[in-house]
């Protein structure tokens, strides 16, 4: 069988560049998950990105089905882009491994629009306790796998605050992410204000 996380690694170091810190977390019945930062570009106003690694390690597995499938199964790995500088977004390390890691732990299948949350802020003064997982495809391709595996796919995480959150539960995340293009909200601001949902 075809060790996926190498394969992984090489395809967020093309998109995203070297990696400038990486760190490991374990979780009892799970396998280890990295979560790499990838540096701003420039000084100003620059991006950071984090990326993990080890989540599509498996395929998910359907919760409700009775045994899971060793090899079939949709892979993804989750990449967070927030302005650096303004917060300390790097404490996002531990938070964004947990989510990783639910696949494994909780049996959930992530896949775009659904909401993560780790009932915690995501870093020190965050307005945020989740995140809604978007569509992959624009920042980090999908990695093909030999068959019969799935590909990996790169899902971008958007953070929402807990009103957000709970009108995206009532509305759907496509009806958030309509709201927040027609308010111009900076999705990439960690310490941004909720955008009005009246």
């Amino acid at each position: 069988m075809v060790d996926v996380l190498p394969l992984v690694e090489t395809r967020l170091r093309t998109a995203l560049g070297e990696p400038d810190a990486r760190a490991a977390v374990t979780f009892l019945g799970a396998d280890r998950v990295e979560v790499l930062r990838f540096p701003a570009a420039a000084p100003e106003g620059a991006l950071v990105r984090y990326a993990t690694l080890g989540m599509s390690a498996q395929p998910m597995a359907d919760p409700t089905a009775m045994v899971a499938d060793p090899v079939a199964g949709p892979r993804a790995e989750l990449v967070l882009s927030v302005r650096a500088g303004a917060a300390d977004t790097d404490r996002v390390l531990r938070p964004l491994a947990v989510l990783a890691a639910s696949p494994q732990v909780e049996g959930v299948v992530v896949a775009p629009g659904a909401s993560l949350d780790v009932g915690e802020p995501l870093w020190p003064g965050a307005p945020f306790t989740s995140v809604l997982v978007a569509e992959p495809g624009g920042l980090v391709e999908d990695l093909a796998l030999e068959a019969p595996l799935d590909p990996v796919r790169f899902l971008p995480l958007l953070p929402m605050t807990p009103n957000e959150a709970a009108w995206k539960r009532v509305h759907g995340g496509q009806a958030l992410q309509e709201r927040w293009l027609t308010h111009g909200t900076d999705l990439r601001d960690p310490l941004r204000a909720g955008v009005t949902l009246e």
